[in-house]
C-alpha cells in the first residue's frame, strides 16, 4: 500500500522557485509583486464581469450591495 506525501509547496510554488532560484534586486522584486496582482486582479475581474453578465446586473444592485453591511463584529 502507499502512501501519499503532501508536498509543501503547489506547482505553481515550486515553477516559481526554479525560474527565481537567484536573488532579485528590490525594484525587480517589486516588478514580480505587480505582475503577481495584476495577474490574480485580472482573473478577479473576468469572474465578476461574467457574473454580472449572466445576473444582469445594474448599477442600482452594485448600490444596494455596496451599502450592505456584511461584515460581523465578534466580540
Amino acid at each position: 500500500m502507499q502512501s501519499s506525501i503532501k508536498q509543501p509547496f503547489n506547482n505553481a510554488q515550486l515553477e516559481l522557485l526554479k525560474v527565481f532560484s537567484h536573488n532579485l534586486q528590490e525594484n525587480e522584486l517589486m516588478d514580480l509583486k505587480r505582475i503577481i496582482v495584476k495577474f490574480f486582479a485580472d482573473k478577479l475581474i473576468t469572474i465578476a464581469d461574467k457574473k454580472w453578465d449572466e445576473d444582469q446586473l445594474s448599477d442600482a444592485d452594485m448600490d444596494a450591495l455596496l451599502a450592505q453591511k456584511l461584515r460581523k463584529i465578534h466580540s
